[in-house]
């Protein structure tokens, strides 16, 4: 009787478990079909936390033209000029920060985002983590506050652990995450309060790039030639260029990176955008 009873009690709690998640799922399913979907926003201001100028053009550029073709302002911030991505040996920093720089500025093009929306830190690659993280975290936070934006995208900083090892992409997610925080706090930074008349600010959304967990996806369908255009126009990254500069991408080597950037993006009859999203950060 009491071992009966005991397996009654056990089959009861794995169907409440089962029950609290299909209520989660439905919940979930409901948040991702309604009005407020990325797909149907207008008028929103939209940032962008990119470790160089190209991870937001691989990872999010469809997202970026919709919300730019929907009447939405994208802003960009790119915390390195990606000056070490070369092997040319005849090739110099400050002329390889210029390409990556006209590079972006013409991806940005392709979907509909005007220069004067990119914003550079300027910090070289490679060595974003051997900056003062108090100084990078009040860059960002201060932007935060100036642009006050109705969503960030930033790579994924981890949930339970920390995800990245790449140094850039690691510290990129840890400063643009720690900066929710400092901008919710006139304290954290109180200079911009006295100095600039910024105040404080609550990140209400954030989705996140490069995660292991995503668990939302931005149907770009409609636009994702014009991601593989924006992702192409950085021709310094990929052969020959990437060994001997030229600014001109071959035909195999744009038809190879299609392919891919098809291919990668394809979900059942659609082309999708993956994203780990949090709610109130």
């Amino acid at each position: 009787m009491r071992k009966t009873l005991c397996m009654t009690i056990m089959l009861l709690s794995a169907l409440t478990l089962a029950a609290h998640a299909e209520d989660a799922a439905a919940a979930k399913r409901v948040k991702e079909t309604d009005k407020d979907r990325i797909e149907h926003w207008t008028g929103k201001t939209v940032m962008f936390f990119s470790p160089h100028p190209d991870d937001d053009m691989f990872m999010c550029g469809g997202t970026m033209k919709l919300l730019a073709k929907n009447g939405n302002t994208v802003m960009i911030v790119i915390y390195t000029n990606g000056d070490k991505g070369s092997l040319d040996l005849e090739m110099t920093r400050e002329r390889m920060a210029a390409i990556r720089r006209a590079e972006e500025e013409a991806a940005c093009q392709e979907l509909g985002i005007p220069k004067e929306n990119l914003i550079w830190l300027g910090y070289e690659d490679g060595n974003l983590e051997y900056t003062d993280p108090l100084r990078l975290r009040g860059e960002v936070c201060r932007l935060i506050k100036k642009y006050r934006p109705d969503s960030i995208f930033s790579v994924d900083p981890g949930a339970d652990f920390e995800r990245w090892h790449k140094t850039d992409h690691r510290m990129a997610a840890r400063v643009t995450k720690d900066a929710f925080i400092a901008s919710e706090f006139h304290l954290y930074y109180p200079q911009h309060l006295l100095d600039e008349s910024l105040k404080p600010y609550r990140v209400p959304l954030a989705f996140y790039y490069y995660s292991t967990s995503p668990d939302y996806t931005v149907d770009i369908t409609s636009f994702i030639e014009d991601k593989v255009k924006a992702a192409t126009k950085n021709v310094s990254q990929f052969p020959p260029s990437l060994n001997k500069y030229t600014p001109e991408m071959s035909e195999g080597t744009f038809q190879f990176l299609r392919k891919i950037g098809l291919s990668q993006a394809r979900s059942g009859d659609k082309y999708v955008e993956k994203f780990r999203r949090e709610d109130n950060p």
